[in-house]
């Protein structure tokens, strides 16, 4: 497998709707693993498609906190319900790097999707992996943690990644 390029902001394919995957096959399994190896890389917990410039409804997580890997590949997730709780996170993201922003977030989740057999599946999930769930799922919608901010502190970002773009072309 190999790694792929991280996109960042300000490129306007991050604010782009993903779309579904149709189906299962050699070509969305090989983007699964080069996402994971991009993503273990880089390294993050978590990574959707569009991130690597992909317009498909994939993300790929791994919040274990041992050496070990514990990947999950969730194809067209979908939240089915809430928690009622909820918790603050320091979320940061691999598009916006070296950028972190405390979001309340619900604690828990349950997420519907596909897994890598073509198989419906449902996952309940807190914490951190909840967390990383709804980010994920943002990515897809073309969210980003900085939408969580106010538009002054949000123009200020996007102003100042648009600088370092420029700089670096």
């Amino acid at each position: 497998m190999s790694t792929m390029p991280i996109v960042k902001l300000p490129d306007p394919v991050l604010r782009q709707t993903s779309t579904p995957v149709e189906r299962v096959d050699g070509d969305v399994l090989k983007l699964a693993a080069d996402m994971l190896d991009t993503m273990y890389d880089a390294p993050g917990i978590g990574l959707a498609a569009v991130q690597v410039g992909v317009l498909k409804r994939l993300i790929v997580l791994d919040v274990s906190e041992t050496d070990e890997p514990d990947p999950l590949v969730l194809i067209n997730p979908e939240i089915k319900s809430l928690g009622s709780e909820t918790r603050i996170h320091e979320e940061g993201c691999l598009s916006i790097p070296d950028y972190h922003i405390e979001i309340e977030r619900p604690a828990s989740l349950v997420v519907g999707y596909i897994d890598r057999d073509g198989k419906p599946r449902e996952l309940a999930a807190e914490g951190l992996l909840a967390t990383a769930i709804q980010h994920e799922i943002d990515h897809l919608n073309g969210k980003l943690i900085i939408d969580f901010l106010s538009r002054l502190k949000r123009d200020i970002v996007v102003r100042k990644f648009k600088k370092m773009a420029r700089d670096s072309a």
